[in-house]
């Protein structure tokens, strides 16, 4: 009995450690902001994070109220779900409505950056963002109005970008992202799909010290948005991050690390270990 007790403790402290590390940032979707500092134009509508509405000339931002500590050198996982509907105004290339959504990592948690192509993230200093952009303003985006970018210090110009070309973005689809930064490596890696599945190859990837960018490891995180002569409904509409490394599946759910899949290994090794030993008693 007391060798049965000590591989029950054990197998039940391997697969509690297989579970460890929870979201510190989980909103299945946003009919509560509770725990956000939205500024500008921003606003909770219905059940979504409305970071700009389908006006002209809107800038705004939704930042988490407290730092995040990123204290494993900045690391960090997130996912979420946006969708961008009732595109309007002026239209170029590709179609109508701009501008876009930015996924900001930052030091301050209530400003807000430019309107139209300032993406609400234009001017913000000691910042790294992840754009989702909806309009070809030129040289500067690549002479694309369908791209996702990184861009470094408030600035819009981004260091990388590339073309989306599953679809254009101002579509009225769902779609799902995932940055994750690994600071082991140094490396900034965004996905970006209609589909729920975490596409196992990174749409975009940017080597970068960003603890050093930030000049701190407790940061603010959230969105920024902003219209200009076009514009659309430009709407989270659900969020988590891990304050570490530990890329997420689709929907939300972490991707076990390695380490953890080979504790939840050996506390089913173990479990069965105790089976058999009570079928033999």
């Amino acid at each position: 009995m007391k060798h049965l007790m000590k591989w029950s403790a054990l197998v039940s402290g391997l697969v509690l450690a297989s579970q460890a590390g929870a979201a510190v940032i989980s909103y299945t979707d946003f009919s509560s902001v509770a725990g956000l500092t939205i500024n500008g134009n921003a606003a909770q509508a219905g059940n979504v994070l409305r970071v700009t509405p389908a006006n002209f000339s809107q800038s705004g931002s939704a930042f988490s109220t407290s730092t995040v500590s990123l204290a494993s050198n900045a690391s960090f996982s997130t996912y979420f779900q946006f969708r961008f509907t009732s595109a309007g105004g002026s239209c170029d290339g590709l179609g109508c409505g701009a501008d876009g959504l930015v996924f900001v990592v930052q030091t301050v948690g209530n400003n807000v950056g430019g309107i139209g192509g300032g993406i609400g993230y234009q001017g913000i200093p000691n910042s790294v963002g992840i754009e989702f952009d909806t309009w070809n303003n030129g040289g500067g985006d690549n002479n694309s109005s369908n791209h996702i970018g990184i861009d470094i210090n408030g600035s819009v110009t981004s260091v990388v970008l590339t073309e989306v070309t599953e679809a254009d973005m101002n579509d009225g689809d769902i779609w799902n992202a995932w940055v994750d930064y690994n600071s082991a490596t140094q490396m900034l890696e965004a996905r970006l799909t209609r589909s729920a599945v975490r596409p196992s190859t990174a749409l975009l990837s940017y080597a970068v010290d960003l603890a050093t960018v930030l000049g701190t490891t407790n940061a603010y995180v959230g969105f920024t948005s902003g219209t200009g002569a076009a514009y659309a409904n430009h709407d989270v509409l659900s969020w988590t991050l891990e304050d570490r490394f530990a890329p997420i599946g689709g929907g939300g759910n972490t991707v076990p690390e390695p380490g953890s899949l080979l504790l939840l290994g050996t506390g089913l090794v173990l479990a069965g270990a105790m089976r058999r030993r009570r079928a033999e008693a």
